[in-house]
């Protein structure tokens, strides 16, 4: 028995799974292959093919995929009977593509249509990895291109699953081609102001990472995915090294700035629910994945700050501002809307965790936030360097921004920081550049724009997210062009005097109101935690509303206007 199993093992690995035992009354045992234990078939289907041990996900085939993402009896298959020739008369190719279609019993790697996600309309893609391990060839490629050409017509979002072993090199070069084809009508969809979301799954490698995998506005990855340009074995074959563990997988891929998000397979129809509803400008249903509470958010101190005497210097406010009593920008965004979706990476190098961006929601209002946040416990404080930001924070915020605009969202800045992180790292990478390109990206976004410094406002660091419409503070908040300390030591070579300096620069929020720098002050000394955090977000709602009326033009007129009067009427003639 134990030889007969053994063959029956042998004979049936495959892709998707390895099939350990088989008995009498359609009794299957399946056999993980992330913990290698042995799982009953219908518990591992009942999961969605999620192992429920160590939660290793399997892969689906594209109609599986479809199936249980969308809303049963909504959809409409485009394109079905497309089917790849040899054109190039590859050798041995007719009878592979004979053997994949026998298999999967699909004409192609690939299953498009349109359909409803969570009650929402779109149009959609699902990779086959039965079916030539996903390979994209001129079928792939011109199904692909049509749901964006149809998407773009009908003006329907567009969620693609993908899954590949890369190019189909039985069709030469035309294969190489559909990268190219493919993104340039991603790019359409995408200059119709249409919303793509991507779902990264195991595995994604190749020429559809290079294309329209990765050119999503948000990007989704299932745990554990392997995703990348070039497979792990040629790396390894290049470089004569054995790669690193999790190298590659999704939670690399968030880690190096390269997708939005990871979700697990049971939670993926009410996370894309979810993200459709926002892309529509609409706040989602009641129960959405990120829905916010309102409660003690755990891990966190008394919502009551100590009570303290009411500083009686500047240099006690900036003193003030440091405390770790008070509240963070994440506790403030916790505690103030009513949901909120982080997104992570800059799409170029990391994730910054001193910058937290994502899309929030307040009542019927949809709005892109970015805050700085320094953490609560010193354990959070370093993970997020103190609320010093790296290059790839700022270069988050500006993609998030870009985004907010692309689909007509206000942005909300919390602004918490020292100052820029002053590292070899950051000037490498081009710390300077990334702030003077905030600067710049933030002075043309054609929607509106409210800044408010919740805490420190140290120098360009904060400056890079407070070119707004609207720049609030906080009545215990600082904002400054460099910290008291620092003033000090330059203009008077001791750090000590760095109350003076406090003073003298002024840079409380009574003192910026007076000087035109900042539009209001929100009270807050002895304030509870959730009132402070309500009583900014009733300032912000008050001015967002007021912003609502005007053109993108007016928007960014004005805001040019309101930054090139500071300073002018200080100016005199000799």
């Amino acid at each position: 028995m134990s030889s007969r199993r053994e063959k029956s093992v042998n004979a049936l690995e495959g892709p998707v799974t390895d099939v350990a035992a088989e008995f009498p009354e359609r009794h299957v045992l399946v056999k993980c292959p992330g913990c290698r234990r042995v799982i009953d078939q219908a518990k591992l289907r009942d999961n969605l093919d999620v192992c429920p041990r160590c939660g290793h996900h399997l892969r689906l085939s594209g109609r599986k995929r479809m199936r249980v993402t969308v809303d049963a009896g909504t959809f409409e298959e485009w394109d079905r009977d497309l089917a790849a020739t040899d054109f190039l008369e590859f050798p041995g190719y007719p009878e592979k593509l004979e053997a994949a279609r026998e298999k999967s019993h699909e004409a192609d790697a690939v299953v498009c249509g349109r359909g409803l996600v969570g009650g929402h309309d779109c149009a959609l893609f699902f990779m086959n990895a039965d079916f030539m391990m996903g390979s994209m060839g001129s079928v792939v490629g011109e199904k692909i291109c049509r749901v964006f050409e149809r998407a773009t017509e009908l003006g329907l979002p567009v969620v693609g699953f993908t899954v590949s072993g890369g190019a189909r090199m039985q069709e030469g070069t035309t294969s190489l081609m559909q990268m190219a084809k493919v993104s340039a009508a991603v790019r359409r969809h995408s200059e119709a102001g249409l919303f793509y979301v991507t779902v990264l799954t195991d595995p994604t490698t190749g020429g559809v990472t290079a294309s329209f995998a990765m050119e999503g506005d948000v990007i989704i990855a299932e745990p554990g995915a392997l995703v990348g340009f070039a497979g792990p074995r040629v790396i390894e074959q290049t470089t004569h090294k054995r790669l690193p563990a999790g190298f590659q997988r999704a939670e690399f891929l968030l880690e190096h700035g390269f997708c939005d998000l990871i979700v697990t397979r049971g939670d993926m129809v009410a996370t894309l629910s979810e993200l459709l509803a926002l892309h529509e400008g609409v706040a989602p249903a009641t129960g959405a994945p990120h829905a916010l509470s309102h409660e003690e958010p755990r891990g966190r101190r008394s919502s009551r700050a100590r009570r303290a005497p009411e500083p009686e210097t500047a240099y006690d406010i900036v003193k003030l501002t440091r405390s770790t009593d008070r509240a963070t920008s994440l506790e403030l965004i916790e505690r103030s809307l009513d949901g909120f979706v982080e997104l992570h990476g800059d799409r170029l190098f990391a994730d910054d965790a001193a910058v937290v961006a994502g899309i929030g929601w307040k009542g019927d209002r949809v709005m892109t936030v970015v805050a700085i946040e320094r953490g609560s416990s010193t354990k959070e404080r370093v993970r997020r360097n103190f609320g010093m930001a790296h290059p790839e924070g700022y270069r988050k915020a500006q993609r998030l921004m870009r985004q907010a605009e692309k689909f007509h969202r206000p942005v909300l800045c919390l602004v918490d920081t020292s100052g820029a992180y002053c590292g070899i790292g950051a000037e490498e990478r081009g710390q300077g550049e990334a702030i003077a390109s905030s600067l710049v990206e933030m002075s043309g976004l054609s929607t509106p724009i409210v800044s408010v410094v919740v805490g420190e406002g140290g120098s360009g660091g904060a400056l890079a997210l407070a070119v707004a419409d609207r720049v609030l503070m906080l009545g215990s908040a600082a904002y400054s062009v460099v910290s008291p300390e620092g003033c000090a030591s330059i203009i008077w070579k001791d750090a000590k005097r760095a109350d003076e300096a406090a003073e003298a620069l002024r840079i409380t929020a009574p003192d910026l109101a007076r000087l035109g720098i900042i539009d209001g002050v929100v009270p807050d000394f002895g304030l509870t935690h959730a009132e402070i955090a309500h009583d900014l977000m009733r300032e912000v709602e008050l001015a967002l509303d007021e912003l609502d009326g005007l053109s993108s033009d007016e928007l960014v007129s004005r805001r040019y206007d309101k930054f090139r009067a500071m300073g002018g009427d200080r100016i005199c003639s000799r």
